[in-house]
């Protein structure tokens, strides 16, 4: 009946906020993890030099 459909309903809700607390929380955790490695081995990670868009793409040559 209604109540077993109000019942799965907020348990599946309740479910679902757990397990998307958890990925966030995994994720977090290696973003940090991450970014720490980063930070202690700069000479790894060497700023790129910035390139302009022109420099990024092909010359565009249509084709009839």
């Amino acid at each position: 009946g209604v109540h077993r459909q109000i019942l799965f309903t907020t348990v599946g809700w309740f479910v679902g906020y757990y397990l998307l607390k958890r990925t966030e929380y995994i994720h977090a955790k290696l973003d940090r993890e991450l970014f720490e490695y980063v930070r202690q081995h700069p000479e790894d990670f060497k700023a790129a030099e910035k390139k302009r868009i022109g420099e990024l793409l092909e010359d565009f040559n249509p084709v009839r």
